[in-house]
């Protein structure tokens, strides 16, 4: 087992734990710290603020109500309300207005602005607070500096409590958030300090926590080797110490207990394993406890993920048998585990196992398992191959029989009928001949005992000669030829007399299919480094299903147009043996009544040159 690294070790788990702990805890305290403090500065100015706008309302409203003769030389209201402005104290307040009971502006102390002195006031504040003689406490965002900013509007009565004029004052409050910006910075700088210390005492506590853990964990690597000699070191009293302790109590009795184990497992491995035969043991119930290396080889299932499966299940006979004891009464069955046309059978023996030499309580089942998929391959095809050899060479001597039977009862004597007979008691022979010859070859091809004679040579001339030959035969005068053919060299590895017999086989068969005034139409393809030829006829076809079976040996398409013309029935499985000794391939497509067309493969030496013309 690996090292375990830092980043995912509980170590890192712990820290991170530990320290997230101090984060929501600061974050927790940091926020409600800097919220009562915004509100507790805010207040603050406000109150001083509002303290401030108390008192100038007074001097306001003294002004306001004082008694003026137009004749005397008194101050007028407007310059009275200036001078109080203007001995407010500087800074104080940014914008300072007085507006009238007629909502126009008297004095200001924004020099900028005195243009308003004069004009109405069209704030929407003024206007309510003469209108409803209410007073108005408000923050904002200044429009032309962005500042936030305290908004008071004061009405100002005379001494019938009838509203006179506003006090309009605004007052920023950037100073006070610009305090609060500092502390919140210092306390920022805290919490990273905090959260330093809080990372050194984490990696130290979270070390106290693991070290007897890793030490379990190296204690129990060192179990899993087999060796129980050491001890997990126990360092107090607490939950982990007892951890420690039962963990080496552990260590003793799995000492014991693999140890005998052992012992019982060596010699059942050393029965099994050892078998080549597949080997499956199965509880009452039949499920599946042990199963060898062989056992899962010839199920083409990993042994490891068959524990505890049903075995009825795994060998898909659920549907034939109802209990698993029923399936052991049996003794032998036989498993047909093929698909599709792959053909795949198993023998199963099935034996009980008991509990003692004197109970008759079955406390399990043994399954062995073997091939024999090859041994019944062998077996069928040798019934099939003497069935079909005895057949084909029952059906010659048949005929010789009657004919030489006749030819002695003395149609010898008869100078019409004797040549006829004799004639066909040697094509009976000579087929016979040819058959055994056929035999021989494929004999020896099975046995790898056939020579190929191969050198380099051109395809496209070999072709043209085989058709040629075709063509001068008197027999093929009713059949018609067609070549498509490139004009241009194709030279190819091959043994050239096998592959005539090849070009023969597959022209001979179009040739006994083809009606009278047939053509046969010859092709030749190359394409990314073969040749493709193609040998199609105008013949009675072949059905879909039987289309594959062409190429095994005895079968017809036609028995009795083939026994006509002298066929064997194994000229196909020949060409099919050549063309794969060449590293080619061969197949057929057909539609019944329209013809057949037999394609074969062959690899190219190089790319074709062009013939000369």
């Amino acid at each position: 087992m690996k090292k375990v690294s830092f980043f995912k070790s509980i170590q890192l788990k712990f820290i991170i734990i530990y320290i997230l702990l101090i984060l929501i805890a600061i974050q927790v305290i940091g926020s409600y710290v800097s919220r009562a403090l915004e509100q507790e500065l805010v207040e603050t100015y406000r109150e001083t603020i509002n303290n401030r706008v108390d008192l100038l309302s007074y001097n306001l409203e003294i002004a306001f109500n004082k008694d003026r003769d137009e004749e005397s030389e008194d101050v007028s209201l407007e310059q009275e309300v200036q001078n109080i402005i203007a001995e407010m104290e500087r800074g104080s307040f940014e914008i300072v207005q007085v507006i009238n009971g007629q909502e126009r502006v008297i004095a200001t102390n924004d020099f900028q602005n005195q243009h308003i002195v004069g004009k109405k006031s069209m704030d929407p504040y003024v206007q309510r607070a003469i209108k409803f003689a209410s007073s108005i406490d408000n923050t904002a965002i200044n429009s032309r500096t962005g500042e936030r900013v305290l908004i008071r509007v004061e009405p100002l009565y005379d001494r019938s409590n009838d509203v006179v004029g506003v006090l309009y004052v605004e007052a920023s409050l950037e100073n006070v958030y610009s305090q609060q910006k500092e502390i919140n910075e210092i306390f920022l700088n805290g919490s990273i300090i905090a959260i330093f210390v809080s990372v050194i005492l984490g990696i130290l506590v979270a070390r106290a926590i693991t070290r007897p853990i890793v030490e379990m964990r190296r204690q129990a690597l060192t179990m899993a080797r087999g060796d129980f000699s050491q001890k997990v070191k126990v360092y107090g009293n607490d939950e982990i110490s007892q951890l420690a302790v039962t963990f080496n109590h552990l260590n003793d009795r799995l000492k014991h207990l693999i140890a005998a184990v052992e012992g019982e497992e060596r010699k059942l491995n050393s029965v099994i394993e050892n078998m080549s035969e597949g080997v499956i043991a199965t509880d009452e119930k039949g499920k599946i406890t042990l199963i060898n290396e062989s056992a899962g080889k010839l199920l083409g299932r990993d042994p490891n993920h068959l524990y505890a499966k049903d075995l009825l299940q795994e060998l898909k006979l659920e549907d034939q048998w109802e209990d698993i004891s029923n399936l052991y009464e049996s003794g032998e069955v036989l498993l047909d585990l093929s698909e599709g046309e792959d053909v795949y059978l198993l023998r199963a023996n099935f034996t009980p196992i008991y509990q003692d030499h004197y109970s008759e309580m079955i406390s399990g089942y043994i399954t062995v398992l073997s091939v024999v998929t090859e041994e019944r391959k062998i077996e069928q095809e040798r019934r099939e191959f003497v069935s079909n050899v005895s057949h084909e060479l029952r059906t010659p001597l048949t005929s010789l029989r009657s004919y030489l039977e006749a030819l002695a009862d003395g149609a010898y004597k008869d100078p019409n009928i004797a040549p006829k007979f004799l004639q066909v008691t040697q094509d009976e022979t000579e087929r016979m001949i040819r058959m055994v010859n056929s035999l021989l070859q494929l004999s020896r091809m099975d046995s790898d005992k056939q020579t190929y004679n191969k050198g380099r040579n051109d395809f496209v001339s070999l072709f043209h000669t085989v058709i040629d030959r075709f063509e001068m035969n008197k027999k093929n005068s009713h059949i018609h030829f067609e070549r498509y053919i490139p004009n241009e060299v194709m030279n190819v590895w091959i043994d050239r007399d096998q592959i005539i017999q090849v070009l023969d086989n597959i022209l001979s068969n179009a040739v006994k299919y083809s009606p009278d005034g047939g053509t046969i139409s010859c092709r030749v393809e190359k394409q990314q480094g073969r040749l493709i030829v193609c040998i199609k006829d105008e013949g009675i076809g072949i059905a879909y299903d039987k289309l594959d079976k062409i190429f095994e040996r005895f079968y017809r398409v036609d028995k009795a147009r083939t026994r006509q013309f002298g066929g064997t029935g194994l000229g196909l499985a020949i060409t099919q043996e050549i063309i794969e000794a060449h590293f080619g391939k061969i197949w057929a497509t057909s539609k019944e009544n329209k013809g057949t067309s037999i394609f074969f493969t062959l690899p190219l030496m190089d790319y074709g040159r062009r013939r000369n013309k």
